[in-house]
């Protein structure tokens, strides 16, 4: 799917964006139901530091799970405004390839690589 000007043209990329939308939507809302009913205490000090340290797993993976979300979002916006699949950085199409492999990608090949080799020269400036 080459990048063009046209929202139909990204019909599937869209459908692909708000089926993974509502599966992360129901798994946050499962974690936080699950969260609010595990409030248990343990006699054993192995057993409550393992119970900690799943329940610091858990939140780093909801973490992770609420920044693709919200990276999901940017990428249904960028099909409704006509730009998705367009680097914001050059502002060159983005390869199908690229589309196809990471659809919420922001950046082409290029971009990418250069921001990664700034970002090793010069670590926490960019």
């Amino acid at each position: 799917m080459a990048p063009t000007s046209s929202k139909d043209s990204f019909k599937d990329y869209k459908d692909l964006l708000n089926a993974r939308r509502e599966a992360l939507l129901k798994a946050l809302q499962a974690a936080a139901e699950a969260s609010e009913a595990e409030e248990v205490t343990y006699a054993d000090s192995i057993d409550q530091a393992s119970a900690i340290a799943d329940r610091a797993l858990a939140a780093k993976m909801k973490n992770r799970d609420r920044e693709q979300l919200l990276q999901i979002e940017g990428a249904l916006r960028r099909i409704e405004q006509g730009i998705f699949g367009e680097c914001e950085r050059c502002a060159e199409p983005i390869t199908e390839a690229r589309m196809k492999a990471f659809p919420l990608t922001t950046l082409c090949i290029d971009c990418k690589a250069e921001l990664e080799s700034e970002e090793h020269r010069f670590p926490g400036r960019v």
